[in-house]
């Protein structure tokens, strides 16, 4: 999982970082982008694609990996931002902001291009090709699944615990029987005829 992490230090980077965003698809909640620098001399047994990773092993690996990060930044994009500009330009907001918060001197993102002041790759699949992409996959899903479960403590009955925002059979029915909250992506629903 090093072979773009040993390009980049080939070219003369030291500090490279990854990120990574969980969150893309859901009906409800935020998009969550992370990004790390880990150390490459001492890795975390274990780091792999996050949707690869049962939920024990990824809030396993989310404290190791926050612990011995050189740099980490999370960046939260909520379901009005994500309504005002479209999933895509959310997300890539989301990494831009990891972008700047990182001490990185070059950063590898999972699938997506942006345009940066920091020299970036793009690598399709890279949160199962890159460590550091992996890593920071671990870090932004966990954060998310944290935060559904906060919501659903707020809003109990659409069961976010479960599916966390994800358009599940049960997360429709409740949408359906509900109505939208303040959580929903207002343009990922309107098919379902609710606002």
């Amino acid at each position: 999982m090093l072979e773009y992490e040993r390009q980049m230090q080939l070219k003369g980077y030291s500090r490279i970082g990854g990120i990574d965003e969980a969150g893309r698809g859901p009906l409800a909640g935020p998009v969550v982008v992370a990004g790390v620098v880990m150390p490459l001399d001492e890795l975390i047994e274990g780091v792999n694609d996050s949707k690869k990773l049962s939920e024990k092993k990824r809030e396993q690996l989310y404290d190791l990996i926050v612990n011995s990060a050189l740099s980490c930044h999370v960046s939260i994009i909520d379901a009005q931002r994500i309504d005002e500009i479209n999933i895509l330009n959310a997300t890539k907001q989301g990494m831009r902001e990891c972008i700047e918060n990182l001490t990185a001197d070059c950063v590898l993102i999972d699938a997506v291009k942006i345009d940066s002041n920091v020299e970036t790759l793009s690598i399709i699949k890279g949160d199962a090709l890159s460590y550091n992409i992996a890593a920071a996959s671990i870090v932004a899903k966990v954060t998310r699944d944290r935060l559904m479960k906060q919501y659903a403590v707020q809003y109990p009955q659409y069961r976010f615990e479960k599916h966390k925002g994800y358009g599940t059979a049960l997360h429709i029915s409740l949408l359906k029987q509900y109505g939208p909250c303040p959580l929903h992506r207002r343009t990922f629903i309107k098919n379902f005829d609710l606002c």
